[in-house]
């Protein structure tokens, strides 16, 4: 075979194999463009008609794979914030029902009570006792709405400081002492000898336990016993708030901090509640960079713990 018929030949080779190499890259081109419209066409088709479904792409391109994947998963952060948005406002619908709810009854019993006084034309202590009863409890109400807004809106000044979580937790117990003995409780405490101090601030510590302390005089006063424990490991301290009532069913344990959330005969004279104390408790809790976590079994313990960062020692 001469050398020009080889250089020919070789030549022909090399073109064949440019063209197969232009091809494929045509091929490619075209196929990677494709899927490109497909995964564009069926994402815009998801965002117009807010489904819930995921891009599929089928192709052994790892790069198109990659981006598919990438775009699942904002779909389903998508989602998230849909679920949350769709939670928070029922969440709020229920708020502002049940907040309605408790202003309107007892405002209903003010204005009764005013009535009879106009009809009667006279101005009797004992019933003007109850509108000023009554008209504290809807200004509680009120208030407690209002310190949960500025609580969620981040509008409180709460500096933390180094705080004597022993003598916090004396003081509280301490005010609740005369309502415990006229009640009957069992009281068990233990508080440690030597100090724990927190990175805490004193008022919103002091609303934490007032309003886990009232709980479960209210909730728990069947049982017939409150107990405070203190306690501590080497980077944060507990609080725990215990009763032995009727608990709360594993059910109800995930919805107890959420606003206005009250248990079916919360409602009943004998425990009047608003469903704000446990929220209040938790977001103060969360502000302070702690938190409150619930343990229940019903009529045997109950337990709401407070976790509290430690003081910084300094070494």
């Amino acid at each position: 075979m001469s050398n020009a018929t080889i250089i020919f030949l070789l030549t022909l080779c090399i073109m064949i194999l440019i063209c197969i190499i232009v091809y494929q890259q045509f091929v490619f081109h075209n196929g990677t463009k494709a899927k490109i419209h497909e995964i564009s066409s069926k994402l815009k088709e998801l965002l117009d008609t807010d489904s819930d479904e995921k891009v599929t792409v089928f192709t052994d391109n790892k790069a198109l794979i990659e981006l598919a994947t990438q775009i699942n998963r904002m779909l389903e952060d998508r989602q998230k914030v849909k679920v949350e948005y769709r939670r928070a406002e029922m969440a709020s619908k229920k708020m502002l029902s049940n907040i309605s709810h408790d202003i309107k009854t007892p405002m209903t019993v003010i204005l009764g009570y005013l009535e009879i006084m106009r009809l009667n034309g006279t101005q009797s202590n004992e019933m003007l006792q109850k509108v000023e009863s009554t008209a504290q409890r809807v200004m509680g109400l009120i208030t407690q709405f209002f310190t949960l807004a500025k609580l969620e809106a981040g509008d409180t000044d709460m500096p933390l400081e180094r705080l004597n979580v022993n003598e916090a937790c004396r003081e509280n117990i301490l005010d609740f002492y005369e309502l415990l003995s006229q009640k009957n409780f069992e009281v068990e405490i233990n508080i440690p000898d030597h100090v724990l101090y927190a990175n805490a601030n004193k008022d919103a510590l002091q609303r934490i336990m007032f309003n886990l302390i009232s709980n479960a005089i209210r909730y728990g006063g069947d049982g017939k016993y409150l107990g405070m424990f203190l306690r501590a490991d080497q980077a944060h301290i507990y609080i725990d708030i215990v009763d032995r009532g009727r608990g709360i069913e594993k059910e109800f344990a995930d919805s107890v901090f959420d606003r206005l959330f009250m248990m079916e005969d919360s409602r009943n004279s004998a425990m009047q509640g608003n469903g704000l104390g446990l929220t209040i408790a938790k977001n103060l809790a969360l502000q302070l960079g702690g938190d409150i976590t619930l343990e229940s079994h019903p009529h045997q313990k109950t337990v709401f713990t407070i976790t509290l960062k430690k003081w910084p020692i300094k070494t």
